[in-house]
């Protein structure tokens, strides 16, 4: 266990084979060492360490030769994920810096929004063969006694 993790605090372990259920075991282990102890943290923040979750697991199954592992921890800032597929291959926009596609393409918008809701984004050789990708996504507490902020409303479609 890294320094800056706290002890773990995971429900029961549960398969994961689908961005659905790593999605639901992600919320599962954020309820319970958050939001058992009292702590909320703030919706938004669940929403975009749920969407990482998605993108990670589905990039596994669709680019890395399917989903080998996940894995979900909490630490002080947030949660820290690590995906293990069974590919070897990087993703080819690994060290880009977060652009999302030109024009108006259907796929490639799930590396750039990892890129821009993950810190401590990290590629690792698993020694077996494939890979584990490893984010820290940030949470933060709600505000004691304070609701939070609605979120700001979407445009109008065209």
């Amino acid at each position: 266990m890294r320094g800056d993790e706290l002890a773990p605090t995971q429900p029961a372990v549960v398969p994961v084979t689908s961005a659905a259920s790593a999605r639901a075991h992600a919320r599962a282990v954020v309820d319970a060492h958050w939001g058992d102890r009292g702590r909320p943290v703030r919706e938004r923040d669940v929403i975009d360490l749920l969407l990482v979750v998605s993108e990670l697991v589905t990039n596994a199954i669709r680019h890395g030769g399917g989903l080998a592992g996940f894995e979900v921890t909490p630490v002080p800032d947030g949660v820290r994920l690590r995906v293990h597929d069974h590919s070897d291959a990087l993703p080819a926009v690994a060290h880009d810096a977060g652009e999302l596609p030109a024009g108006h393409r259907v796929s490639g918008y799930g590396w750039p929004l990892i890129v821009r809701l993950s810190h401590e984004i990290a590629i690792e050789a698993r020694p077996a063969g494939g890979k584990t990708i490893r984010v820290l996504v940030p949470l933060r507490l709600t505000t004691a006694g304070r609701r939070e902020p609605a979120s700001p409303p979407r445009p109008a479609p065209r």
